[in-house]
């Protein structure tokens, strides 16, 4: 969720209002040995993340509590995420986002470690299960605002990057439930949550010498209340934020809740198990093009591009919905997941370009906890609705929906608006900072 905020530094090798500033893009990322750690660090916690899922569903089925126990794990999870995530962004600009992240992910490893401990023996209690995923939860609400502020560091091109680390996510949910499938398969569960330990700590490893990057730490006596007021404001005063993500929010609860659990059900019913997981396969790899496209085109108004791109995303919950063959539905998926992709790139450049550093963390914070709060609730009504009216049917609602949101969001003047650099351009978390990052393209 950013842009070119590096590009108005010291550099000076990015875009620009300016007509003709884009025709000399930043040195690529690849160009810069802090990003090289980062993407490593950020791959494997990716990997871990994906692996996660699986093993945990594995543990709690074979351990007897059923598919209530693995909704009940997942939930602890998931809920100290959505509390505690604007206290991660407070946290994060309070003592630097390398701090909070690499604390984050010891925390995390911690606690699959204990997990695996806990598999080893004979006897496991869902409550110790559930607390120890809250733990790691709560872990992931200190880590995940932190992750804005560090790609401006890291990267002249910032939507490159942005595009390249939307590449590896594509690619990590896409291997990371199959090689936990395999350890759980030709190891042990307690073996699958060894390795997902082993993902953090590697993270850990790659974030750590990113403390050196020099990041201005917010010294400050104020109250938390107070910076997390502080954040609002900053995301509040935007209309073009607070405009995409209160109609996200609708898009969360009318078609990301639902599409996944009712999609994945007629998907398997239509063309079976092995089906389902080709046409899944699909959608990852329209991530991994939509990726790719982001690192080559770069549109005056990005938003616009990626809200364009995520009318095709509309097919995802259409196909299913309308029963097409196995080919079409293949074909959607990869269009879908493209048009997706490109989107999180546009997004993920934009934030991080208009956004000041200083509390780039904070409205990270907000972003994070307005995109994802309404999922959960949006996945729990899918059931009684598709009861009541029939799967297909609450698809086809969804994909009208979708339309209809991105309409809405293309509606608003500001969004349209909004160009690749910001006509004020924010302030950098230090020269010392900014110097560090352009040394690179030296």
């Amino acid at each position: 969720m950013t842009t070119d905020q590096i590009s108005e530094g010291p550099a000076g090798s990015g875009g620009s209002a300016r007509p003709g500033a884009d025709s000399a893009p930043p040195p690529s990322p690849w160009r810069s040995s802090r990003f090289r750690l980062f993407f490593t660090a950020r791959s494997t916690s990716l990997l871990g993340d994906g692996m996660l899922m699986v093993s945990l569903t594995t543990a709690v089925l074979g351990a007897g509590y059923g598919a209530a126990g693995v909704g009940y794990a997942l939930a602890a999870w998931m809920a100290p995420i959505v509390l505690l995530v604007l206290f991660g962004g407070v946290l994060a600009d309070r003592f630097t986002p390398q701090v909070m992240m690499v604390g984050a992910d010891v925390v995390r490893m911690v606690a699959m470690l204990a997990l695996a401990a806990l598999l080893i023996g004979t006897d496991v209690r869902l409550w110790q299960v559930m607390a120890l995923m809250a733990l790691s939860g709560a872990a992931t609400a200190m880590f995940q605002p932190g992750l804005a502020s560090l790609v401006p560091q890291v990267a002249e091109d910032i939507q490159r990057a942005n595009a390249l680390l939307r590449i590896s996510e594509a690619i990590c949910t896409l291997l990371g439930p199959g090689v936990a499938g395999l350890l759980v398969a030709y190891w042990s569960v307690a073996g699958s949550f060894v390795v997902i330990a082993a993902a953090y700590a590697l993270s850990a490893l790659g974030l750590a010498p990113l403390r050196r990057l020099g990041t201005a730490r917010d010294a400050g006596d104020e109250p938390m209340w107070n910076r997390l007021a502080t954040g609002w404001q900053e995301f509040r005063s935007r209309s073009w934020l607070w405009g995409v993500i209160s109609v996200w929010a609708v898009y969360g609860l009318f078609v990301f809740g639902p599409a996944l659990p009712l999609g994945a059900a007629l998907l398997t019913e239509q063309h079976g198990t092995a089906g389902y997981g080709w046409i899944a396969s699909a959608d990852g790899a329209g991530t991994i093009i939509g990726g790719l496209l982001g690192m080559r085109v770069r549109p005056r108004r990005p938003l616009v591009a990626g809200a364009c791109a995520m009318f095709f995303f509309a097919l995802n919950p259409l196909a299913p919905a309308l029963g097409w063959s196995f080919a079409l539905t293949a074909f959607t998926g990869v269009v879908a997941g493209c048009g997706f992709a490109f989107w999180g790139v546009m997004w993920a450049t934009s934030v991080q370009s208009h956004i000041p550093l200083a509390v780039l963390s904070r409205v990270s914070a907000y972003d994070v906890a307005g995109s994802i709060m309404v999922i959960p609730l949006g996945r729990a009504l899918a059931g009684p609705a598709a009861d009541a009216y029939g799967a297909d049917r609450v698809l086809l609602f969804s994909s009208v929906v979708g339309v209809l949101c991105i309409g809405v969001m293309l509606c608003v003047p500001a969004i349209r608006a909004l160009g690749r650099t910001p006509e004020n351009p924010p302030p950098q978390a230090s020269p010392a900072a900014a110097g560090e990052a352009a040394q690179p393209a030296a």
